[in-house]
């Protein structure tokens, strides 16, 4: 048996961020985690899994942006790198990622990803999921400028977000989703297409190595019940029937996903440092 698999990960609702807020005001993905999700990414486990595939952490220096649960962290963990360090600006999600991380000799900070304090080019890999597309333009340059910074030449960005389709979408449309994304989930939501994504990557000193969609079927139930298991999703269901509040709140959401359904994806990439 490993150190991390002895590491208690059940999380208590009084644990997860946001616990004191009423469900009117509470972030979207941190509805779910209340009624017992705990795969948060637009594109599902099967993307993030598709991502590290892409990204070689046996033996490197890993650090993680906005960690969330941890469902990514122990991926990241039982590939085996040297070192890991979490960066997340929530105190909940340090107390989480905290035990987690130290299992293997690493650490959970509280930072703004945009701010980590960790020295130039201290790691070989950044990655950092469903974060990115909650950020304006300027807040995305300034953590994918702070992945620059504490990369070394070389060195990889696997990022996994929002992403909207076709690459000619108009803008009117991309207005729309951007403003019904932010009541329903009550932040303000700034996905962007492929070509998007991928010149803003590369106008921040970074190349392209590998880029994947999968469906941003978060709310589907197959998607859950591959991500969730049997088991989850019966615990979802449960919480969902018996807490109108999140009731009222996962319909919402719901509704704007199928109704910009044929242009929402997840969308993830992995991108090198040039030297």
């Amino acid at each position: 048996m490993n150190e991390r698999s002895k590491v208690d990960t059940t999380i208590t609702e009084s644990q997860l961020p946001q616990a004191g807020r009423d469900a009117e005001h509470m972030q979207g993905h941190w509805v779910l985690a209340r009624l017992g999700k705990r795969v948060l990414r637009p594109g599902g486990e099967k993307l993030t899994k598709r991502m590290l595939a892409h990204t070689p952490l046996a033996g490197k220096r890993v650090v993680e942006f906005a960690p969330g649960l941890g469902r990514t962290t122990r991926l990241i963990l039982n590939a085996g790198p040297v070192a890991y360090t979490g960066v997340d600006r929530d105190e909940q999600v340090v107390k989480i990622i905290g035990p987690l991380a130290a299992s293997v000799g690493g650490t959970c900070i509280r930072a703004d990803a945009s701010q980590t304090g960790l020295p130039d080019g201290s790691t070989n890999m950044v990655i950092g999921e469903a974060m990115l597309t909650m950020q304006s333009e300027r807040g995305k340059r300034a953590i994918i400028g702070e992945a620059h910074r504490i990369l070394r030449p070389g060195g990889l960005y696997a990022i996994h977000e929002m992403g909207l389709a076709p690459d000619d979408l108009d803008d009117s449309v991309k207005d729309a989703i951007r403003k019904d994304l932010a009541r329903a989930i009550k932040v303000n939501a700034r996905p962007l297409t492929a070509v998007e994504w991928r010149e803003l990557l590369e106008s921040e000193g970074f190349e392209v190595v590998w880029s994947g969609v999968e469906p941003m079927a978060l709310l589907k139930m197959r998607r859950n019940l591959a991500d969730e298991g049997v088991g989850g999703v019966l615990c979802i269901a449960r919480n969902v029937l018996t807490h109108a509040d999140l009731r009222t709140r996962v319909l919402q959401m719901r509704r704007v996903f199928n109704t910009y359904g044929d242009a929402l994806t997840g969308i993830a990439f992995v991108v090198r440092r040039k030297d």
